[in-house]
């Protein structure tokens, strides 16, 4: 053992118990009190330590329990109908991964949901279904496959299905476990009911289409004024950064939605960003702080996370905890792959928590 490491060594607790200890340790309980040496090796791991496990979700598998949901139970019977993806080592928060919570909503043709808002800031990633929508401090907006809108925490909305060819469905995501942790969580359900749309449809979407052109207004509101991502417009500009060579070893080709307005995340506590693997390509390993749920937008590949493959193909869904060595590959040759994800990283910046390592190789470099 090496003197650094007996130096490591030395900075943990190593106490070892004693009947007086234990009987100290029992009057300190007694005033709901502790002794830090008992927890230190826990609550201050050497490195980040997450309680989450590297889980795939598998679109083909779910489906037809999803839809099954829509036979059982209606949209105003259950508030919101969703079967939750549920971290195996998460579940007692009800978290997908990490802090954040994902589940998959169905809405058959003609039903809708009732307006309510919280203060958990939630987003969707539209998976399949023609004619949902959904209605955001009353603006409405169509929704296609592929689709990512927000809504924003406090923010009221509704949503449902005017369409007539069959179920919409989409995944949701929150940050009910991290408001919950906080807790600061609220749910109110709207006076009437409903919300009465006001203004054009996807007007926000139409006031903010231009690259590098904003309207002059006073949008002073912390989370971005676009509600709507059209998926033609991220899968254009994907191609558009892939072609210009404009990619990471690490990621491939990557965009962060942003707020158009400041240029920062969507929202204060959840970010979401978007990738494209080229054919045949296979990124590089690394490591960050913050966790991330990944939908498969177009494609098939696989992703090695913790030391573990996972498998994916079209609308599959997986999760990368915090702090684990991860990589993707486009297992196509003819085709390139698309990865839609959403992720805590605004809390984790704006806290300061915020750190990457690639995975060295033999020789020190990074692999």
């Amino acid at each position: 053992m090496t003197k650094q490491m007996d130096d490591s060594v030395l900075g943990r607790a190593r106490v070892t118990d004693s009947p007086e200890l234990k009987a100290y340790y029992a009057q300190l309980e007694e005033l709901s009190a502790g002794a830090l040496w008992t927890v230190a090796n826990d609550i201050e791991p050497w490195e980040p330590k997450s309680s989450s496990t590297p889980t795939l979700w598998s679109y083909a598998d779910l489906r037809p329990l999803v839809l099954r949901a829509a036979e059982l139970v209606r949209p105003e019977e259950a508030g919101r109908r969703v079967v939750m993806l549920a971290n195996p080592t998460r579940r007692e928060v009800s978290a997908s991964v990490g802090w954040l919570y994902s589940g998959l909503q169905v809405m058959l043709p003609g039903e809708s949901a009732p307006a309510h808002r919280h203060a958990a800031a939630a987003l969707r990633f539209i998976i399949e279904g023609e004619g949902a929508y959904t209605v955001v401090d009353g603006e409405k907006a169509m929704l296609g496959a592929k689709d990512f809108v927000i809504t924003p925490a406090g923010t009221w909305h509704d949503h449902g299905n005017d369409g007539d060819s069959g179920p919409a469905i989409w995944q949701d995501g929150l940050d009910i476990p991290f408001v919950n942790a906080m807790e600061a969580n609220f749910y109110e359900v709207h006076p009437a009911g409903r919300q009465q749309p006001e203004g054009a449809l996807n007007r926000s979407t139409r006031a903010y289409r231009s690259m590098g052109l904003l309207p002059d207004g006073g949008w002073d509101k912390r989370y971005s004024p676009l509600l709507l991502y059209p998926w033609e417009r991220s899968y254009e500009a994907l191609r558009s950064l892939a072609e210009a060579g404009d990619v990471s070893p690490y990621d491939g080709a990557l965009l962060r939605f942003v707020n158009p307005v400041t240029g920062g995340h969507v929202m204060p506590t959840m970010g979401a960003q978007i990738q494209l693997l080229g054919a045949g390509e296979a990124t590089r390993a690394h490591r960050h702080t913050g966790s991330s749920m990944y939908t498969v937008a177009k494609g098939r590949g696989h992703s090695i996370i913790a030391g573990e493959r996972f498998d994916w193909q079209e609308n599959d869904i997986f999760c990368v905890p915090s702090w684990a060595w991860h990589e993707h590959a486009n297992d196509s040759d003819s085709d390139d792959a698309v990865l839609f994800s959403f992720n805590d990283l605004p809390v984790i910046e704006a806290t300061g928590l915020y750190v990457e390592e690639e995975r060295p190789s033999a020789n020190g470099a990074g692999a």
